[in-house]
């Protein structure tokens, strides 16, 4: 295969996937089979492009072959219970193919993919796994991972919820105002999750970046479609924090560089600037939310690029506040790790000891601060113990060579 074909395809999969499941979803109201139609569209590029080469817009050209084989997979079902559906899917066919070929053009319908994904009427449990690999195409073994769970357990959980998406006849669409409190935090946090993959929990820095841009526009979409919910603004200032330091946090040999160490020259003025004018409008609604709260967290940190220094008390305050309202093992640990810094690394050692050592035994972040907070302290055996643990469960090779050279710097860095 010609390499410039299967690097096309492999380009318009990643940068397209969720915007064309979306809108063969939106129609079929069948996420598997809009899955199947896409996945035999790619595997046809893969024979068909490198003998007629690279079509001008293979976006419209995989949307014109995956809605001919959702039209033929219709076509195969049984025709008195899918009558309707085939009828619909045939129609459109071939006015689509036409637009499509032509425009290479069609409706976003991400978003609303993104409320069928989260809707009550799924187990609230997979709301966001589901939303990960049907909107932005990730695989189960990754979404596995990210959830500690089995890939087998997280592909059955994945099955179930498409299935329901189709049997109950979930609408695709953005909920009526009266309805979005309880279906917008499903939604938010599905975005920011998907953020955080984004942010190393998938593996090529290639891939990383596209599943944060798409994260980064999904915050957009919502906000251009909710521009007065506050917790929606603050979940796009977050991001768009995080986002603007992406940068710092390697060096120019690949190191792994921890926030409070970072070079703050690397970091993008103009993205942070964004996000503090986000987080600015979504004050003046007077309605705090643990998005906001953490968004604001992120502007402390960032303004450190004009002080030279990190407030520690205005952030253990900002903390304080995010676990009364979203008591999460991450805010916790978070909080922790400042208290450290605040007051005394025996104050935030304290804070993490009333973690439920069941709840800790394998989250990386807490054994990480732990071991920080311990070197601090003066406690250097227990720090190295605590090193080893927490290098032994990161997945980021970068991370685990910064925490083994913190470990090596304790002055009797093995265990006693």
């Amino acid at each position: 295969m010609p390499p410039d074909a299967g690097r096309a395809a492999e380009q318009v999969a990643r940068q397209s996937y969720g915007k064309l499941i979306a809108f063969l979803a939106a129609r079929s109201r069948d996420v598997p089979a809009a899955e199947d139609a896409l996945s035999e569209a790619l595997a046809s590029a893969l024979r068909v492009w490198p003998e007629r080469g690279v079509p001008d817009k293979p976006e419209a050209w995989l949307l014109v072959a995956a809605r001919r084989n959702l039209a033929q997979a219709a076509r195969r079902r049984s025709v008195a219970a899918n009558a309707q559906a085939t009828i619909s899917v045939a129609f459109e066919d071939a006015e689509e193919r036409m637009n499509a070929a032509e425009k290479a053009v069609f409706p976003d319908e991400r978003l609303k993919l993104l409320f069928a994904c989260t809707h009550p009427a799924i187990d609230s449990s997979v709301h966001t796994a589901l939303m990960l690999q049907t909107v932005l195409g990730i695989e189960a073994k990754t979404i596995a991972r990210a959830f500690v769970v089995s890939p087998e357990a997280m592909g059955q959980r994945l099955v179930r919820a498409k299935m329901k998406i189709r049997d109950a006849g979930i609408p695709f669409a953005v909920p009526p105002r009266s309805a979005l409190p309880e279906r917008l935090a499903a939604v938010l946090s599905a975005i920011y999750a998907a953020y955080g993959l984004g942010w190393d929990g998938v593996d090529g820095e290639e891939e990383r970046q596209a599943l944060a841009d798409e994260a980064i526009w999904l915050g957009r979409a919502l906000l251009a479609v909710l521009p007065n919910e506050p917790e929606a603004i603050g979940l796009l200032s977050l991001i768009l924090h995080c986002e603007a330091r992406r940068n710092g946090r390697r060096d120019t040999d690949g190191r792994y560089v921890p926030l409070d160490e970072q070079n703050t020259v690397t970091w993008n003025a103009i993205m942070i600037a964004e996000a503090d004018a986000l987080l600015r409008k979504a004050g003046g609604f007077d309605r705090f939310g643990p998005f906001q709260c953490q968004a604001a967290i992120q502007s402390v940190h960032a303004a450190r690029r004009l002080s030279g220094a990190t407030d520690w008390q205005a952030l253990a305050t900002l903390y304080a506040a995010l676990v009364m309202m979203k008591p999460t093992l991450g805010a916790r640990v978070g909080q922790a790790a400042v208290i450290g810094r605040a007051a005394s690394a025996a104050a935030g050692l304290e804070q993490l000891d009333r973690l439920d050592p069941r709840d800790v035994s394998a989250y990386q972040p807490y054994w990480a601060v732990r071991a920080f907070l311990l070197a601090r302290a003066g406690d250097n055996p227990a720090a190295a113990e605590a090193y080893m643990t927490a290098i032994g469960l990161s997945d980021s090779p970068a991370v685990r060579d910064y925490l083994t050279g913190r470990l090596k710097q304790l002055p009797q860095a093995a265990p006693g």
